[in-house]
């Protein structure tokens, strides 16, 4: 599929899907759309009036056009309040309109929406954006694809020529996007700590980024005891990644993301129970394929900023060598864990991977984990809870995610929680009591971060997935968080 800025005008383009867009507090026809109207006929405000078309956000029509139009069908969009246009709003337009055009077998297909806050640039990504996330389908483990008729091929859009920068910064970002949207999707079988180390290795070859992979062995040296209690059990080696991008010249800020990375979490020895979910939990590494997608899409942008990219990547099993509900575990930076729940095990990897970060003398940290169920029941599944004691990071990355269409809600650190977690024999348990799990999850991870430095914890348990389209997701991996770290990240640059 090819997306390009058109310079022809809406009353001459030609060919099989003419998609525009029409405000909920004014479907009546004015200016070009009136002309469009009469050119084909009266059957746009015919099926305004047949369906009963108010403009609601994300609501479609479509009707074929007399067989002697230069336009096949028209589809029709809506966009909500005109007050209340967001850019997201955009995107989200564009990918139901992609969404119809295909359902209707449209080759070709022009789009012609409002420009938002007078900003072609961020217009034309948005929908590029929208377009080729609602048309992705995973089809690598299917003997034949299931959608075999015609597929949108070109995608025209009008009234944004010159973008052509803009449209190919979104065919990045949709790269990181899908590449995330892959590794959640893939069952644990294909995707383990070792392929996942070969993904981080292709990414730093085609970017010429450092790459670092530590091994069993080295991450001994280092004291990583918290990690490696998880990985014991595997028969598979954890590989610890660690992937720098560097600009050329002296770079602005020094950044680190962090990914959970369990490629499949079977609970350990408090195994997860009937309708736990275990069979979906190949989505246990969803931050870290938010993290290697925004770094594949960071080597392709190359922003003056030096950004680290980590994940403690293993498998959470149950065999002989498995650590036990009781056992002690001592962390890179000394402080020890009394292991009450081995099904919390992603904060015991996420525990070594900040220590090792933090000591990379970054300016922040944001890690990005599949961390609770609490924060799934406490804000849904769409929305990824944020937690941070630095005021200045929070809108940072508030900021980021409002652009990129994700969402995210700041939840409270409160510290007099961390007494539930308070342990007899060592420093802490991993889990405290159920009330607020979420916020004692955060409250852990603040243990193995220096006061000093600036660090958010994102819980994206919800909507790493979904079960059903939303928006220009899913059914299924949604590569959450690829676009909000992006946008973190260029924010400095």
């Amino acid at each position: 599929m090819e997306i390009i800025p058109s310079s022809t005008p809406i009353l001459e383009w030609t060919g099989d899907g003419l998609a525009v867009g029409l405000f909920e507090d004014n479907t009546e026809l004015t200016g070009e759309l009136a002309t469009l109207n009469e050119k084909f006929a009266g059957y746009i405000k015919e099926l305004i009036a047949e369906e009963e078309f108010k403009g609601k956000v994300g609501s479609t029509a479509f009707t074929r056009l007399g067989s002697s139009s230069p336009v096949r069908k028209i589809i029709l969009v809506g966009l909500g309040k005109a007050d209340a246009l967001k850019l997201d709003t955009l995107r989200r337009a564009a990918a139901a309109i992609a969404r119809q055009a295909k359902k209707q077998k449209c080759k070709t297909l022009a789009i012609s929406l409002p420009v938002w806050n007078n900003d072609p640039a961020q217009t034309a990504q948005a929908l590029a954006e929208g377009v080729q996330l609602a048309l992705y389908q995973d089809n690598r483990f299917k003997s034949e694809p299931e959608d075999k008729g015609p597929q949108v091929e070109i995608v025209e859009l009008l009234g944004l020529n010159g973008q052509e920068a803009a449209i190919a910064r979104a065919n990045q970002i949709c790269s990181g996007v899908i590449l995330a949207r892959q590794l959640v999707a893939a069952p644990a079988n294909e995707v383990t700590p070792i392929t996942m180390a070969e993904t981080a290795m292709a990414i730093a070859s085609e970017a010429g980024m450092h790459i670092e992979i530590l091994e069993r062995e080295d991450c001994e040296k280092l004291g990583m005891g918290a990690f490696l209690g998880v990985a014991k059990a595997s028969d598979l080696p954890p590989k610890f990644i660690h992937l720098t991008y560097k600009p050329e010249g002296t770079p602005k800020r020094k950044l680190a993301i962090i990914g959970k990375g369990l490629t499949f979490d079977s609970g350990g020895l408090n195994i997860k129970g009937p309708g736990s979910g275990i069979e979906n939990m190949k989505i246990d590494m969803g931050g870290a394929a938010a993290t290697f997608g925004a770094a594949k899409v960071i080597g392709q942008l190359k922003p003056d900023v030096e950004v680290h990219f980590i994940s403690a990547v293993t498998e959470n099993m149950i065999s002989g060598h498995a650590m036990h509900p009781g056992d002690i575990l001592k962390a890179s930076n000394g402080k020890t864990i009394e292991v009450n729940n081995t099904d919390a095990e992603g904060r015991l990897t996420l525990a070594d991977a900040l220590v090792f970060a933090d000591k990379l003398g970054v300016d922040a940290i944001v890690d990005l984990a599949t961390l609770t169920g609490a924060c799934v029941i406490a804000l849904g599944d769409d929305i990824a809870g944020l937690f941070t004691p630095d005021d200045a990071l929070a809108k940072e990355l508030e900021t980021a995610a409002d652009s990129a269409g994700e969402k995210i809600w700041r939840l409270p650190m409160e510290e007099k929680y961390f007494e539930g977690m308070k342990s007899g024999i060592a420093d802490m348990k991993n889990t405290g009591p159920r009330p607020g799990g979420s916020i004692t999850a955060a409250l852990f991870l603040k243990q193995f971060v220096k006061d000093t430095t600036a660090w958010a914890h994102l819980d994206v348990a919800g909507p790493v997935w979904t079960d059903k389209e939303n928006g220009y997701n899913g059914p299924g991996a949604t590569g959450f968080g690829v676009r909000t770290l992006v946008n973190w990240v260029l924010s400095y640059s």
